[in-house]
């Protein structure tokens, strides 16, 4: 229910949620555009809830091809008809993606609001926007979608574009609208490059840090192991896309291994190119990091389908290939004995937790932090003893194999990073000794 101040008394009143009707039209897989593939109502239903409606009708069709005019075929649609009237459905959901023309065409023949799948995730998205980085992405990600429909929308317009006074010579409504469409796409894509040239100048101070980001379906449990291995305090509904925000946290292994901790926007099937465009600031994150974490509902109907959606989406914003490291959470929804040895045939190297419990969390952080480990190196250096303090962290947490004094210089067996063996010996004096390897 959404809410409603009432003016004249005060208080506030729940206001009614749209009643939705949601079709799926089920097309072949190599069907044009690459908007083929069988429809999920249940899922659609999901964003359908997120975003506040309440659903109270399915209908589904198969085709060889969409009908040109409406989508749907002549019959169906008459079906659509009588399920909109009888329900007393306010808006119709369509899993697939409208033309503007088959979208003014269905809400002519239905009487009422025709959304297609685009434009419900992009409403959730704004509702959910809370950074200023991405309230930037969304809104230009909706105005990049709302150009080519100007026709079927036009006068949302007409305050803005300020009436009288305000257009060229001979220049229609919509020519003015697409002109200042125009110029508000320019500032935001100024603005986002802003904030882009403040986020790599944050990144550039983590540089040395061994960085893993968790990715995934949406709804997976990302936030919730976040929050679990970090502390943090990332905001956690069982809803899609409560996440819109990267969230970056420093995880303190011990007195001298940290490692970088990123929390994703969670991903979807057929996740709008629009969108996918526009937040490719935020998943600059994902292309940096040595180690994805793929955090995958265990729970879900289909886990491998969500998977596939998830890899889809990655080699779109990040081509090279990185190491990942499969994590199924929920384990305590589903039959874990049984879960687990279907799963290790097929990704032997997973992990199955129960993010929601210390002990979940606790065992991804330390397969993260062996991680960090297996990146270490035996080296032996050589450094002078008036500059022994640079060692005393490596003491402090057993990293000191072998140590030697010879004259005024210590000899030192160190297990490190390559960084740390940088910074040992550009600033603090130290020198190879022979050429260890561990």
């Amino acid at each position: 229910m959404g809410t409603r101040i009432d003016q004249q008394q005060g208080f506030a009143t729940e206001l009614p949620r749209e009643r939705a009707v949601v079709v799926g039209v089920h097309l072949p897989e190599a069907w044009a555009g690459g908007k083929g593939g069988d429809a999920d109502l249940p899922e659609l239903g999901r964003l359908v809830e997120t975003a506040g409606g309440l659903v109270v009708g399915e209908l589904e069709q198969r085709r060889a091809r969409p009908e040109s005019a409406t989508f749907l075929g002549s019959g169906k649609l008459e079906e659509l008809k009588e399920l909109v009237a009888g329900t007393e459905a306010t808006m119709v959901v369509f899993d697939n993606d409208l033309s503007p023309a088959q979208g003014r065409n269905l809400e002519k023949a239905v009487d009422c609001k025709v959304l297609d799948r685009t434009e419900l995730i992009l409403d959730i998205f704004a509702s959910h926007a809370r950074s200023r980085q991405a309230r930037l992405q969304v809104e230009l990600a909706q105005l990049q979608y709302l150009l080519p429909r100007l026709t079927r929308l036009w006068s949302h317009l007409e305050k803005q574009a300020g009436g009288i006074g305000t257009r060229g010579p001979g220049e229609t409504q919509l020519e003015t609208d697409r002109r200042i469409l125009g110029r508000r796409l320019a500032q935001l894509r100024r603005e986002l490059q802003d904030v882009e040239s403040t986020r790599r100048t944050q990144v550039g101070s983590r540089e040395g840090l061994y960085r893993a980001a968790l990715v995934g379906y949406t709804n997976a449990g990302k936030s919730t192991l976040m929050n679990g291995i970090t502390g943090a305090d990332v905001y956690v509904q069982d809803q899609l896309f409560a996440t819109l925000d990267a969230t970056t946290r420093r995880v303190d292994a011990d007195e001298r291994r940290r490692f970088l901790l990123t929390d994703t926007v969670g991903f979807i099937r057929k996740l709008p190119h629009h969108l996918v465009e526009s937040f490719k600031a935020t998943l600059e994150e994902v292309r940096e990091a040595d180690l994805m974490v793929h955090v995958v509902d265990a729970s879900a109907e289909d886990p491998q389908h969500q998977i596939d959606a998830v890899n889809k989406v990655l080699k779109e914003i990040a081509p090279q290939e990185k190491p990942t490291l499969m994590v199924f959470n929920k384990m305590d929804l589903v039959d874990a004995e049984l879960f687990r040895n279907r799963w290790t045939r097929v990704y032997p190297d997973a992990v199955f937790v129960r993010g929601r419990e210390p002990e979940g969390t606790a065992e991804l952080r330390e397969i993260l932090t062996a991680r960090l480990l297996g990146r270490e190196v035996v080296r032996t250096v050589a450094l002078p003893i008036t500059n022994l303090h640079a060692i005393s962290a490596f003491h402090r947490t057993g990293a000191v194999l072998e140590q030697t004094f010879h004259a005024d210089l210590c000899h030192a067996t160190l297990r490190l990073t390559e960084e740390e063996l940088g910074r040992l010996l550009s600033r603090e004096g130290a020198v190879l000794v022979g050429d260890d390897r561990g």
